[in-house]
């Protein structure tokens, strides 16, 4: 079968095609200068009419579904303001897309995906895959790599270099000299010389391009197929977008909140209607949440393809604020680790504590046994005694208890009292005799 990209694309928006690839430079931190953060992934999407570059972006991500769903989103979105984040000043005909296509090409496995298709098809977009037996559709974008890396990498400090390996050959990625945003900026003036100044000689025009001569640079075949072809392109805004191509899932409304991977959350709508209240006389029900993993701040409650509206991450989770789902699944992962580990060493520490108890317990009931074995003193007795015995025990531990500042020790020697002695001063009141007692252990403890 003949034909090309760009014949069977009837107009600008028809088709767009998307691909991603490793660029050939290494990168610094843009926080620490010193730091090597390796090679950026760079995605493209060019209209297939045109050969015009409607979106891109450049990050750490992938190749993935999330560096795509960055591209997309930016084909969506004003480039103007795009480009002014990177310090670079456009007119809006210098770069004139902010436009969903009627389908997407791709040639990567994680644009075929069915969370990535089922995404796509929420903005009304088919999701197309490059045939086996169309070879002429795939080099489209993988051609525009090339012609990037030949204008850019002899420029570029940290450039790959396949000859560093031989002898005495300094290692590239110790050139590496650009930031992420740097390199960004490389990459948007890049697509603005192409979008605007770059011949492509051997384009395919038809009689009507022919007789309107018609400059085969990419920006002027997109205005004259705007003004003459039937394309597709539709406007929609970007948070839509965004909305959309975010991977979606159910949350839980409990009484705690709304629960979603392990976190919970709460909105204006949830508060103002009681919805954790009802959770919790009523039981849980689902609702539908799409979402960014790697912000888990927010969620957002999907109402329909172009409404939504914000969570919120409640505050006593504050040890997940600005993580990746993947740091949050770590953590929560470790937390369960750390508890399995703290109820081992619970148990244990009850086990000793069961020890400990019954040793104090032996000894006191040895002590005990002992003096109750050389008594005198009957059940009946002992009984009757308890509440004096309480006085006389309370009376001693004030003694002993008593606040007493800078006080001396006492090293006064126990005096030794003989038996007749001891039998003439011993009071007639059993009471009185019980303290004395006690004041002499009162004398053995202070000492």
């Amino acid at each position: 079968m003949l034909g090309s990209s760009s014949t069977d694309a009837i107009g600008p928006g028809s088709v767009f095609q998307i691909d991603a690839t490793v660029a050939d430079v290494y990168l610094v931190s843009r926080f620490n200068r010193t730091h090597i953060i390796g090679r950026p992934v760079l995605y493209i999407v060019q209209d297939c009419f045109s050969k015009l570059i409607v979106g891109l972006y450049v990050g750490l991500e992938g190749p993935s579904w999330i560096g795509a769903a960055m591209a997309l989103a930016n084909t969506a979105g004003n480039k103007v303001s795009f480009c002014s984040q990177y310090g670079i000043d456009i007119q809006e005909e210098e770069w004139p897309v902010h436009h969903l296509p009627q389908a997407i090409l791709a040639d990567r496995g994680e644009m075929l995906s069915d969370n990535a298709e089922s995404l796509i098809m929420n903005l009304g977009i088919t999701v197309k895959n490059t045939p086996p037996f169309r070879a002429d559709w795939k080099p489209l974008v993988e051609r525009y790599f090339k012609l990037t890396n030949e204008r850019t990498k002899s420029l570029l400090p940290g450039a790959v270099n396949t000859d560093f390996m031989q002898r005495g050959g300094r290692d590239y990625r110790l050139d590496a000299k650009l930031d992420l945003m740097q390199f960004t900026a490389i990459i948007i003036k890049c697509a603005l010389f192409h979008n605007n100044h770059y011949r492509i000689d051997n384009y395919n025009k038809d009689e009507m391009m022919v007789a309107d001569e018609v400059e085969p640079i990419p920006r002027e075949i997109w205005n004259w197929g705007i003004a003459n072809r039937m394309g597709k392109l539709r406007h929609v805004d970007e948070e839509v977008v965004k909305l959309n191509l975010m991977p979606s899932d159910n949350g839980v409304v409990t009484a705690k909140g709304i629960r979603f991977k392990g976190l919970f959350y709460s909105s204006k709508s949830s508060m103002k209607e009681q919805w954790f209240v009802k959770a919790r006389s009523s039981g849980s029900w689902k609702v539908p949440v799409s979402y960014d993993p790697r912000n888990m701040n927010y969620i957002y409650i999907k109402k329909s393809a172009t409404e939504f509206e914000k969570c919120y991450l409640l505050e006593y989770q504050t040890a997940f604020k600005d993580k990746y789902i993947e740091e949050i699944e770590y953590l929560m992962e470790w937390e369960k680790m750390q508890k399995a580990k703290s109820l081992d060493e619970g148990l244990q520490a009850k086990a000793d504590l069961i020890t400990e108890i019954e040793t104090i317990v032996e000894g006191a009931k040895s002590k005990t046994n002992k003096e109750l074995s050389l008594s005198t003193e009957s059940d009946a007795q002992r009984k009757k005694n308890i509440r004096q015995n309480r006085q006389v025990e309370k009376e001693i531990n004030r003694e002993i208890e008593a606040f007493e500042l800078d006080r001396q020790p006492n090293n006064k020697n126990a005096e030794i009292i003989s038996l007749n002695e001891l039998e003439e001063e011993l009071p007639s009141n059993p009471l009185d005799l019980l303290r004395r007692k006690q004041r002499e252990m009162l004398g053995k403890i202070n000492e």
